[in-house]
């Protein structure tokens, strides 16, 4: 049973919060929450200050979580008559996301901060907001799915909609948060969002889509690394497999793996960014085919079901738009895995995290150290 249909079978209604981002998705799910009787309450949360990020203003201004955003959820709270609240989690964020994203990338690693606001921010610090606030719940526009299985377990299952499913987002929430955790949106597509939020004649209805990071809103995060002070200048050498020096680059930071453009290299064939070693200011480089890999190894896993004896055979992906691949799965000591695919895949990026799926529900997942 999922947890949208357990609120629904009570004798009485439940009292929701609902974490609202100014956007289409969150605003239909309030609308959708109150339409089924609940008590529903709104939050936004102010997690960076655009005066600091350096961006153009208009970028600023549309992107997730701008003033624009906070004053849309606003409106669209008194829109709905339901309470509406504001909470400053600038410093949390800072400490528990931006900080984190600096230090990946000076290490030579290429984070996923999404993840991370998920885990500490959205579902830790608003969610205990959510409870101080009187709700059972706190209710996103996440595209993804929670159940209650035979087995005790909250299982979270990928969202109907295959283009906009983000369970992989989510991977690292715990029981207790998985508990408390309510996705309406999960079970219907994005164009019948579209078309709730217009018979609901929501303001936003035709409001588009942020793709962005929410700190880097002109997407440009070189230029954001750069104007941080705890950014460091890893300037350096581009060589070869072999060691050899092809050229130099004026930070580690401005490469992921995978990357062809940018690299400023004459030479016989493409090359692609193979990896980062940041100790030693290097990006080393190579053909296409050295981007395959057999598997990686992975730490700091979070299970989202009992903790597997041994190894066992599911799929993965290793990024957001990456389509899941069949593998084995080899529990290690200290909360690793190592992983090995049936056939090689390109791009296994350190930093970036690796989810396991059984078909549709997310077995647990965790951040790729180095690819094999």
């Amino acid at each position: 049973m999922g947890s949208s249909e357990m609120i629904k079978k009570t004798n009485q209604p439940k009292r929701i919060a609902v974490a609202m981002s100014g956007g289409v998705d969150s605003s239909v799910t309030a609308a959708l929450l109150k339409e089924q009787g609940h008590d529903v309450i709104g939050i936004t949360m102010r997690v960076w200050d655009p005066s600091t990020c350096g961006a153009a203003e208009e970028s600023a201004e549309a992107s997730c979580c701008s003033p624009d955003d906070v004053r849309d959820a606003g409106r669209i709270a008194d829109q709905l008559d339901m309470p509406f609240y504001v909470v400053n989690f600038e410093d949390e964020f800072r400490r528990l996301v931006i900080s984190d994203f600096i230090s990946e990338y000076s290490h030579g690693r290429t984070p996923n901060p999404c993840v991370r606001c998920n885990e500490l921010v959205k579902f830790g610090l608003l969610l205990e907001k959510a409870r101080e606030l009187g709700a059972d719940f706190l209710a996103t526009g996440h595209y993804a799915q929670v159940e209650k299985g035979a087995d005790g377990f909250f299982h979270l299952l990928k969202g109907l909609d295959p283009k906009k499913d983000q369970s992989y987002f989510l991977f690292a929430l715990s029981q207790e948060q998985l508990a408390r955790s309510l996705f309406p949106l999960g079970g219907i597509t994005k164009q019948e969002v579209r078309a709730l939020a217009a018979r609901f004649e929501l303001r936003v209805a035709e409001k588009g889509e942020s793709q962005e990071i929410c700190f880097i809103p002109d997407d440009n995060y070189v230029r954001f690394l750069e104007a941080e002070k705890d950014a460091q200048n890893l300037s350096g050498t581009i060589i070869d497999q072999q060691g050899n020096i092809l050229g130099h680059h004026q930070g580690t930071y401005r490469y992921t793996v995978g990357q062809r453009r940018g690299l400023g290299i004459a030479w016989k064939e493409p090359l692609y960014v193979l990896g980062v070693d940041a100790k030693r200011h290097e990006v080393i480089v190579g053909p296409q085919d050295a981007l395959y890999k057999y598997g990686l190894r992975a730490s700091h896993i979070n299970w989202l079901m009992p903790t597997p004896a041994g190894e066992f055979t599911t799929s993965c992906r290793i990024r957001y738009r990456h389509q899941a691949v069949p593998c084995r799965v080899m529990p290690l000591p200290d909360n690793r895995v190592e992983v090995l695919f049936t056939e090689k895949e390109k791009s296994v990026t350190p930093g970036q995290a690796v989810v396991f799926y059984d078909e549709n529900r997310v077995l647990g997942g965790g951040w790729i150290d180095e690819g094999l």
